[in-house]
């Protein structure tokens, strides 16, 4: 998550980056669509056809790491996977550093998926099957990946920077207790090439889309992925059918989605018996994400970053809920 100073709608930045790409000039609707996470996105067109332009600044991403994640989509094409696919810029990069009054931003545009995205589906055995069938095949040819130039961060990497941010939280205590009991665990957690890999991180039914026409899924936005167990994955995917189904469904939706993953790689039980181990990593790792992003404030804040936060705090509370608890 970016910080707040950056979620702030800026059309004249959005502008100068796309102006690295072709797109449709006269559009009434340009540059009227966005949203801001992880990154800016915003909704263009080129000859009729939508796509993203993504951007991010310096202070938040890191340069290898977003050439580390198009290497990696790069390598799923080639492979067969659907996955989203980039756009070169006018000239001819995936990847565009732009320098802007407002600083140095890291910018990629990306094709539309064709289809719908899951979370606007209705989640029947087949689909979800389809779904975990995906994530499946992903595993598999990540397991199969070797970087040639760059590579994604680990699992060490990333609780070395959550350390780093609970430095300037002194009050942060349960956090950083849950960060010591995890990565004591982890580092005695076996690590093998059928267990462990490049995984998406965000494989959830918003970024996973359904064409009926082909009877193709096709997932997006890889700026999460990192080393880490596949199992990690697998309770992200569940964790966000479970929050769109009812609670009777989830048993059922739960076995189709494993069958359909196992129909394409293996997991064994012991494996999927830690699940809840992830879910402490996944809301650790986003706790400390939204305690850096928000840790700024300011005078006379608008109504919707009020709104906000508050919405933030909420997210905190719900995380930070199982900290410290026994393994």
């Amino acid at each position: 998550m970016l910080k707040l100073k950056y979620l702030f709608h800026n059309k004249d930045l959005a502008e100068m980056i796309l102006k690295n790409w072709e797109y449709d000039c006269d559009d009434p609707d340009l540059l009227k669509y966005y949203r801001t996470s992880s990154n800016a996105v915003y909704w263009c067109k080129n000859n009729g056809n939508i796509f993203f332009l993504r951007f991010a600044p310096d202070e938040e991403k890191d340069k290898e790491n977003i050439l580390a994640e198009l290497e990696f989509l790069n390598y799923l094409k080639s492979n067969g996977y659907s996955s989203v696919e980039t756009i070169l810029s006018k000239a001819g990069n995936e990847l565009e550093v732009a320098n802007t009054p407002w600083g140095k931003y890291y910018a990629v545009a990306f094709k539309k998926a064709s289809g719908m995205s899951l979370d606007r589906m209705p989640l029947t055995k087949a689909i979800v099957f389809g779904f975990g069938k995906a994530l499946g095949k992903l595993h598999k040819l990540s397991s199969e990946f070797t970087p040639i130039n760059n590579k994604r961060n680990t699992w060490k990497e990333e609780m070395d920077w959550m350390e780093n941010i609970l430095t300037t939280f002194p009050n942060e205590t349960d956090a950083k207790n849950e960060l010591s009991i995890l990565r004591d665990y982890f580092s005695k957690l076996p690590a093998t090439k059928d267990n462990f890999g490049l995984v998406h991180y965000d494989f959830e039914l918003d970024n996973v889309f359904y064409d009926e026409a082909s009877k193709t899924f096709t997932a997006i936005d890889f700026d999460d992925s990192m080393y880490n167990w596949y199992a990690l994955d697998i309770e992200q995917s569940l964790d966000s059918l479970k929050e769109e189904i009812s609670e009777d469904q989830i048993e059922a939706l739960t076995t189709e989605f494993i069958n359909g993953y196992r129909l394409e790689y293996d997991i064994s039980d012991e494996m999927l018996k830690l699940l809840p181990i992830f879910r402490r990593y996944s809301n650790l790792y986003g706790y400390v994400r939204v305690l850096r992003s928000s840790k700024e404030k300011w005078d006379n804040e608008p109504d919707w970053l009020v709104s906000f936060r508050a919405k933030l705090e909420k997210a905190l509370n719900d995380k930070k809920a199982g900290f410290t608890m026994p393994l």
